[in-house]
């Protein structure tokens, strides 16, 4: 039995990982993939000690500290549930070729994280990391003086479009809502849509369609429809998708979740499942960060072994 099962490669169960590991506790890292949305994200410059990087680079960086620590890390491995039995939590998944694998652990860190919503259109996956971004916190930087636009109509597409008229030299923002509900943005802070309609190089379409987004090795343009059913397009660099994200939560049944599916924890990183802890954007913390989401994995490492040492 291992003291320790943690579900996730990315930035939180590395950080996890890397405490378990110098503690030298009996446990296991098991992911599908290794990097999760890092490995998605462009340019990285606002990681604390690291001038610049990206998503790829940071995610051979996991890697290597895994061979660093000779870690044990099973990747390829989708967990599909997990039980509570006789005060074990026993762990189902399977791997890469199919096959039926259990675990059976003392504890267990969920830091599998999110993925964003997508639009599912023509160009979105080709161009992804290519010009489209489903973080402006992350990447608007990179569009400094270029034309932009932020799809959504929601507080985070608000937030995005109000970053980017600070760093774009003009900014769209398709709506699928109406102007007369809530001046396009009925789910979204007033504030913000004040902040959004005030710019005055920001332009809200609203009642469109996204339909594709152009470019060969980079975007070059959106083709929308609007609410007449008429097409157009538009020239632009950058194409921030803000649609909503979906937690990877949905295998685990026994802990408290927020109506967004997101996991609940306290400021220790405890679920409301006894021995479960959850780390980083899979949980409800309220910003969406890589920095953050390393100390939360952090947080729930350290409180998953004074959990164990309290146990023995």
């Amino acid at each position: 039995m291992f003291d320790l099962v943690i579900i996730g490669g990315s930035i939180s169960g590395v950080a996890a990982a890397i405490y378990a590991v110098r503690r030298k506790l009996n446990f296991v890292l098991i992911s599908k993939d290794i990097g999760g949305e890092v490995l998605l994200s462009g340019e990285i410059y606002n990681y604390p000690g690291i001038p610049a990087t990206d998503g790829v680079k940071m995610t051979e960086a996991f890697r290597e500290q895994f061979k660093y620590y000779d870690m044990p890390v099973e990747e390829g491995v989708e967990v599909l549930g997990i039980t509570q039995k006789d005060g074990t939590h026993v762990i189902a998944a399977k791997d890469s070729a199919g096959k039926e694998k259990t675990y059976k652990t003392k504890t267990v860190i969920v830091a599998t994280g999110i993925h964003p919503r997508t639009l599912g259109i023509p160009g979105e996956a080709e161009l992804r990391g290519k010009g489209i971004t489903s973080c402006t916190v992350c990447d608007g930087p990179l569009f400094k003086g270029k034309v932009t636009v932020t799809i959504g109509a929601g507080n985070s597409a608000l937030e995005s479009a109000i970053m980017m008229a600070g760093i774009a030299s003009k900014v769209y923002v398709i709506s699928n809502k109406p102007k007369s509900e809530g001046r396009g943005f009925p789910k979204g802070d007033a504030i913000l849509v004040d902040k959004v309609l005030a710019a005055p190089n920001v332009e809200v379409i609203y009642e469109a369609q996204t339909q594709e987004i152009k470019g060969e090795n980079l975007v070059t343009g959106v083709m929308y429809k609007d609410k007449n059913g008429k097409s157009h397009d538009i020239a632009v660099q950058g194409v921030m998708v803000h649609i909503g994200f979906i937690p990877n939560s949905q295998f685990i049944d026994c802990v408290k979740k927020d109506k967004a599916g997101q996991i609940v924890t306290d400021k220790l990183a405890q679920t409301s499942c006894e021995g479960i802890f959850a780390a980083g954007d899979v949980t409800d913390i309220p910003f969406k960060q890589i920095a953050i989401a390393g100390g939360e994995g952090v947080t729930a490492c350290l409180s998953a072994i004074d959990y164990l040492n309290k146990k023995k």
